[in-house]
């Protein structure tokens, strides 16, 4: 499971909203020097992101949070945003290419269908999933302590 820290900014029915800093792990990276991902966090400046996620662990305002996405949940979701939509406009670009003799207009109009397709298809199937592409609340970081009333 990938997870993230995070904090409840706000509660909405029985889902919170969850604020987590974005941040980048290229100072204990070998290829820092030479990767694309530190000029994206540099550019990010460590900016703040919210997400709606279901209250399973009963957390409140200003409790510290762990959320989490299983592994298998996000490559699905990765393979529904990226290669749905790039394998449907290669087939719709040969298929347009095939079925008007070879024409390079047909081919591009069709490549462009099969690329609104791939999207319109993720968009229903991820639907259809339900909530198995949702992060979820793993805990409620909280610090046990004897002294505290």
């Amino acid at each position: 499971m990938i997870t993230e820290t995070g904090k409840v900014v706000a509660l909405k029915g029985d889902r919170v909203w969850v604020q987590t800093i974005r941040t980048s792990a290229c100072q204990s990276c070998a290829a820092r020097n030479g990767c694309g991902q530190k000029v994206l966090a540099a550019a990010s400046g460590g900016r703040a992101n919210q997400i709606l996620v279901a209250n399973s662990v009963d957390a409140r305002v200003g409790d510290e949070v762990t959320i989490g996405i299983d592994e298998q949940a996000l490559l699905g979701a990765s393979l529904l945003v990226y290669a749905l939509p790039l394998i449907l406009m290669v087939v719709a670009s040969v298929l347009g290419h095939q079925l008007f003799g070879g024409h390079d207009g047909a081919a591009m109009l069709a490549a462009v269908a099969g690329l609104a397709l791939g999207f319109f298809a993720g968009r229903k199937l991820q639907r259809a999933g339900g909530t198995d592409y949702e992060p979820r609340l793993v805990r409620v970081n909280r610090i046990a302590s004897e002294n505290c009333l």
